[in-house]
């Protein structure tokens, strides 16, 4: 079951405790329960998934929320002059649809279905906007610095 655990997780003392969790909680139970290797074994892997699938949640809401963090230097965020620059951009290096698909995106907070509906295009043509659109931008601000 450690090894499993180990396997799994990458980490022995995580994984001890995992193991230590699986026979804890079989103890706590009132009941006589017949126990087999299988049993064990499922409980472990189920625990150690539980476990990765939790941390992988933890991880994406902490890269969501970084503005919480104490290291944060809000100086990181692009100054007035590149913000002007950028819209700038939008205005004239990039076709109207995909300055409308912008405007929806990201003035209104529109998601991908709504933006289709309001245009009447397809949620691909509006992913395909978007992604032109700022591919353009990203090329442009990347050549000037």
């Amino acid at each position: 079951m450690y090894r499993l655990a180990t396997a799994l997780l990458h980490d022995d003392d995580l994984a001890r405790d995992i193991v230590h969790d699986v026979f804890a909680s079989l103890l706590d139970r009132d009941q006589n329960i017949l126990v087999n290797r299988g049993y064990l074994l499922k409980s472990v892997r189920n625990r150690c998934l539980n476990h990765i699938r939790d941390c992988g949640i933890h991880q994406r809401i902490a890269n969501c929320y970084f503005l919480d963090n104490e290291e944060y230097d809000i100086e990181e965020w692009p100054d007035e002059e590149t913000i002007a620059r950028i819209d700038s951009m939008i205005r004239n290096d990039i076709s109207p649809q995909a300055r409308r698909v912008i405007e929806l995106r990201f003035s209104n907070g529109m998601p991908f279905s709504r933006i289709a509906t309001t245009m009447g295009i397809s949620e691909t043509a509006v992913y395909r906007h978007l992604s032109h659109a700022l591919s353009v931008i990203r090329k442009k601000i990347n050549d000037n610095g």
